[in-house]
């Protein structure tokens, strides 16, 4: 096996390829290698710097750590999704082309196999097939959704470099068998999407309230001695002024919101005294 080496790691994948019949395949897999190509030389990226893999309905590329990263995310933003618009405009409903896609940055190995090694590899193999980037392409008008790892972002997205506007890569969390991932999706968050992360809270209590999702939220308990909480003015209900009788004892001031209670024997409500039971 080879010493690991500082890659750009770059998957795309075809939406819904195993719902096609071989011809459709065969074909979608031409128009894949096409876009990523081209893509590809938009950046300045040609094959001298690039390690290719194929994967039947994605492609994986290991990118020399020379090529510069904002060249290929400006080509991702702007040259694949003017190509699959192109694409599809001519394209039978049949062979439209819809592409999820991740960019990464870590160290990879080649085995005497010529198959690639490293963890990061496989952590961008697992936000490839996240929930909330499945969810993301799929509600959206466009052809493509791209998602980044969070090293990338920390390293590159948050400069807010030309063509790669930080505000429209959002925080989410992905959930994987060696513990949740934290990755970066471009545009808007699906709804409902489980472990989305757009605040980093830190620790200032914000967020979540305690109980966890779905629970009803813990009532907020003023501090020992301080002012009770302004509840606002009370919800309306029965309203008793001056002294009231009821079953032998007298509740005296004004009384809002006698209610959920049964009352039992005759009271006195003024000076006109009601059996059980009867009307106002």
């Amino acid at each position: 096996m080879t010493d690991p080496v500082s890659r750009t790691i770059l998957l795309l994948d075809i939406e819904r390829f195993s719902d096609r019949d071989d011809v459709e395949q065969a074909y979608l897999r031409r128009m894949l290698y096409d876009i990523t190509d081209r893509a590809l030389a938009t950046a300045g990226i040609d094959e001298t710097l690039r390690l290719r893999a194929d994967r039947g309905d994605s492609v994986m590329e290991l990118i020399d750590a020379s090529a510069p990263v904002t060249a290929l995310l400006r080509s991702l933003l702007t040259e694949v999704p003017a190509q699959l618009r192109t694409v599809n405009r001519m394209a039978s409903s049949s062979a439209q082309i819809r592409l999820r896609g991740v960019v990464a940055t870590g160290h990879v190995a080649v085995d005497e196999y010529d198959g690639w090694v490293g963890s990061d590899l496989n952590h961008a193999c697992r936000l490839l097939d996240a929930q909330v980037l499945r969810a993301a392409l799929r509600e959206r008008a466009d052809d493509f959704a791209l998602c980044v790892s969070d090293p990338l972002y920390a390293g590159v997205v948050r400069h807010d470099h030309t063509g790669i506007p930080k505000a429209e890569f959002h925080a989410v969390t992905v959930d994987s068998k060696n513990g949740p991932l934290k990755a970066w999706l471009h545009g808007p968050v699906p709804g409902g999407a489980a472990g989305s992360a757009d605040e980093d809270h830190g620790d200032t209590g914000a967020g979540e309230a305690s109980g966890g999702s779905g629970d009803r939220p813990t009532p907020r308990v003023p501090p020992q001695g301080g002012p009770a909480p302004d509840r606002g003015a009370p919800a309306p209900g029965p309203v008793f002024n001056g002294a009231v009788t009821i079953g032998g004892g007298t509740v005296s001031g004004d009384q809002n919101n006698v209610t959920g209670n049964q009352i039992g024997g005759d009271f006195t409500i003024g000076s006109k005294n009601r059996g059980r039971g009867e009307g106002s």
